[in-house]
């Protein structure tokens, strides 16, 4: 009996055994694989450390010594530093995690979520570089001397590994970013349900795959951004191959669209975010092109100043505080002035000129946004009427969101950046100012110690200055005079009757003291700068411009009007036996003696005898009437004044009489001249002195 009960019992029981076996043997199976899993996490993660650093501190490293200035390490390795620094930190993590026997999954799952967003911006600006990374090494490739260098370094620096291509290193951290979502997922299989860890493992393999597809997303808007931010992106010919009737019907509704919204007609998308980002954006970029501007105007006059040297000159003084001078200047300009003018290019214009360039990218970038977004709201406008779109203007509203997207990332990155270096360029100027003050000090002051008057009382040396100057002046004064005695007297230089003509017109307008000769050749720069030539005869009619600048005078050169610098003038002076006469009759009034404003002012003295000519007036200026009582007129016809004021008595409107017709004009536009006379007028001219003997 007790027999067949432990028979039956065992026979009960036998099919219980055998799943809770299978059960057991699936644990421990699971268990291990998931220790080969982690284990697998941690010495991969050791091993690609180890790579990060050998092509640092090795392969890097050992082109930069062999300095060639072809290739551009920091487009190669982009921010493989900042790789290395969050990878150590991260296996670090892993390292610690391996002590907490029961609490291991725990930790390694927060250790991922805890350096997600680091490690999204890490890797997000090398694989984002990486495709430049590999076309700089296709460049390389194709010339054997670069090509060699690189291999030579690979075989010198890692030879163990036997890597044939620098491409080897590069592509590790993109391969290794993409590696975690799977190796998370594997330890997650082998995970049970039931794991205290289990809920942590699938949100750090979801935080990791959340950044593998933000990582490919900011590539895809980098791309989309470097499709229209290439450095002369389409030549002239280019853009005109690519004219078509279906580029011109898109920029039409473009501009099209642009005008309705100008007009309110239709709604316009806002954006604050963005638009305040540009503002400042806007902002920055006037500034630095304002100052690039200032610093190249400064630079400019820096070389002029440079480029006079006085203490070379030599004026025949003596004289021990003269020679001081000379050295003190000589060394001013070859050594502190230039050095600052170098240091002023290299430390502040050009870092500007790259800082403008840089500004050129997102401008672009920016251009293009409001282009495509023309696009995208005509689109969505035809998708909430239609319900659908076609292929290609999906893609379009795709493009505006990816362009948008990345200009509202990364603008407040590159604001601050741009506000950063703007600023380390203002610091820097104002730092190499502080330093040429001081030295330009130092050396004055080390020049002054060895005058001669240097322990003079205050008083006793302003005395010292003063008689010093009387001295100079008084020496000045002499050579004034010795000046005049040798110089030659002016001697009469007949015009030509155009000139006579336009002398007497001169004069007659604006009176004889009012004339100045031209004596030397002007070429005006500003606006209404005259173009006169030497030995041309003009009347002042102010001695100023219109800012108030003494060192322009308005002057009449008988035709156009404009400005002349007063060292070029000097006074015109009449031969006086062939002066003409300076007061005119008007019809009306009994014969009165009537002054005009184009009338001459009477000799101013009787005593000295005059050959006097007859004058008549004439239309100086043409003149179009615009009205019933007004007259026309053209320049050179006869006028008989007949009022010289209007009805209300003023002098600047005239009643004169033209071809039969009567009527008002300007008293200005009239001229008195003489009834044409044998030529007896004549201009200064200055021979040069004969040679002494």
């Amino acid at each position: 009996m007790a027999n067949d009960s432990t028979d039956e019992l065992t026979a009960e029981e036998t099919p219980e055994a055998e799943p809770i076996y299978e059960t057991l043997t699936f644990l421990d199976k699971a268990e291990q694989n998931q220790r080969l899993a982690v284990e697998e996490l941690i010495n991969t993660e050791t091993s690609y450390v180890q790579n990060l650093q050998l092509c640092i501190s090795d392969i890097r490293n050992h082109l930069q010594k062999k300095q060639l200035p072809e290739i551009d390490l920091e487009g190669l390795f982009s921010n493989i530093d900042d790789v290395l620094h969050i990878s150590r930190r991260f296996l670090k993590g892993l390292e610690a995690a391996m002590n907490q026997e029961h609490e291991q999954l725990y930790h390694i799952s927060t250790l991922f979520q805890e350096l997600k967003e680091e490690m999204e911006n890490v890797y997000k600006i090398y694989c984002g570089d990486y495709d430049q990374a590999l076309l700089l090494l296709e460049i390389y490739r194709n010339e054997p001397r670069l090509q060699k260098e690189i291999v030579d370094t690979l075989t010198v620096t890692v030879p163990h590994i036997g890597a044939s291509d620098l491409s080897f290193f590069l592509v590790m951290p993109v391969q290794r970013v993409t590696k975690y979502p799977l190796l998370l997922q594997k330890i997650l299989e082998n995970t049970p349900v039931s794991d205290s860890a289990y809920g942590a493992l699938q949100a750090a393999a979801a935080a990791m795959t959340d950044v593998n597809a933000n990582i490919n997303e900011y590539k895809r808007r980098k791309e989309v951004a470097n499709k229209y931010n290439k450095p002369g992106y389409l030549t002239l010919r280019e853009r005109l191959a690519r004219l078509n009737p279906h580029s011109i019907a898109k920029k039409t509704t473009r501009l099209s669209r642009l005008f309705m919204q100008e007009a309110g007609i239709v709604p316009k998308t806002k954006d604050k975010e963005f638009d305040t980002l540009e503002e400042k954006f806007q902002d920055l970029s006037s500034a630095v092109a304002d100052l690039k501007e200032n610093v190249a105007s400064f630079l400019s006059n820096t070389e002029a100043f440079l480029s006079y040297k006085p203490h070379e000159n030599e004026l025949g003084t003596e004289g021990g505080t003269i020679q001081q001078y000379c050295q003190l200047a000589g060394k001013l300009h070859s050594t502190v002035f230039a050095e600052f003018r170098r240091r002023l290019e290299n430390l502040v214009y050009l870092p500007l000129v790259n800082l403008s360039e840089t500004l050129k990218g997102p401008q672009k970038l920016i251009k293009k946004r409001l282009d495509k977004q023309l696009d995208y709201e005509e689109f969505e406008e035809k998708r909430n009427e239609t319900g659908s779109v076609t292929y290609e203007e999906e893609a379009a509203m795709n493009t505006y969101l990816a362009i948008n997207s990345l200009l509202v990332s990364e603008l407040p990155v590159f604001n601050q950046v741009a506000q950063q270096w703007l600023g380390h360029i203002l610091r820097t100027f104002v730092a190499l100012l502080r330093d040429l003050a001081k030295q330009v000090l130092q050396e004055a002051e080390r020049e002054a110690t060895q005058l001669p008057h240097r322990h003079l009382p205050a008083p006793d040396f302003g005395k010292m200055v003063k008689d010093s100057l009387s001295q100079a002046e008084a020496q000045l004064y002499s050579y004034c005079k010795k000046f005049e005695t040798v110089m030659p007297s002016s001697v009469a230089e007949p015009l030509s009757p155009a000139e006579e003509r336009k002398v007497h017109s001169l004069m007659s307008k604006h009176g004889p003291e009012k004339l100045y000769q031209v004596t030397s050749n002007t070429s005006g720069s500003k606006n209404m700068d005259l173009v006169l030539q030497r030995g041309q005869i003009v009347a002042l009619l102010h001695d100023r411009d219109t800012k108030g600048n003494t060192n322009r005078w308005l002057v009449d050169s008988g035709g156009p009007r404009g400005y002349v610098s007063p060292g070029k003038l000097q006074p015109y002076h009449l031969v006086q036996n062939q002066k003409p006469r300076m007061q005119v009759s008007v019809p009306g009034g009994g014969g009165e003696q009537m002054h005009h404003p184009y009338n001459l002012p009477q000799a101013p003295s009787p005593a000295l005898h005059f050959r006097t000519q007859a004058l008549h007036v004439v239309a100086g200026y043409p003149f179009a009437a615009r009205s019933s009582h007004e007259v026309s007129l053209q320049a050179g016809e006869p006028v008989t004044v007949l009022e010289p004021h209007d009805r209300k008595g003023c002098t600047e409107w005239s009643l004169v009489e033209v071809n039969g017709q009567k009527g008002y004009v300007p008293s200005s536009y009239l001229v008195m001249v003489p009834i044409p006379e044998p030529p007896g007028w004549g201009s200064p001219a200055w021979p040069y002195p004969a040679p002494q003997t």
